[in-house]
């Protein structure tokens, strides 16, 4: 598909559900992409028929994550994500939470990281009032962003 607009990505997502195919979100980040990422997302492609990641925009990470985030600009993370197989749209939203980015596309199945708590996931409640259902996907471990940016910083400086 391609990098979709709020209203975009809500339309989208409203004819999937005319065609009777089921639309799974999932949202974050994604500053450095990993293999903790992509085994994440291909899981959440795998639960259903259509992929939407909702990616934070620059400015609610560093609302969330200080001011050394995101090192990767929203439209460059926006475009990696957007050309992988998996991942069938990609939406920027700007808030804090991804509440209204999940109002706006009511997905069947939200998916998150199994470290998040289930009474602390953000649009819980809009999805499972429409019937659908949150799924916890487990975490690969030994594979983060902040991990892979402390490595970098540590490592001794190699002449050019």
């Amino acid at each position: 598909m391609s990098v979709l607009t709020r209203d975009q990505a809500a339309a989208w997502s409203a004819k999937l559900r005319d065609e009777k195919h089921s639309v799974v979100l999932t949202n974050g980040v994604f500053d450095l992409l990993h293999p903790g990422h992509l085994r994440y997302l291909q899981a959440a492609r795998a639960e259903g028929d259509a992929l939407i990641v909702a990616i934070n925009s620059d400015r609610s990470v560093r609302a969330i994550k200080g001011p050394s985030r995101p090192i990767t600009p929203e439209e460059e993370r926006a475009e990696i994500l957007d050309a992988l197989a998996c991942i069938d749209a990609v939406v920027v939203f700007d808030e804090e939470t991804p509440a209204e980015i999940i109002k706006a596309v009511q997905p069947e199945i939200l998916v998150k990281g199994a470290d998040w708590a289930p009474d602390r996931i953000v649009g819980r409640d809009t999805v499972e009032a429409r019937g659908g259902r949150v799924i916890l996907m487990p975490l690969e471990h030994g594979w983060s962003t902040t991990s892979i940016v402390e490595r970098i910083s540590s490592s001794p400086k190699q002449p050019l």
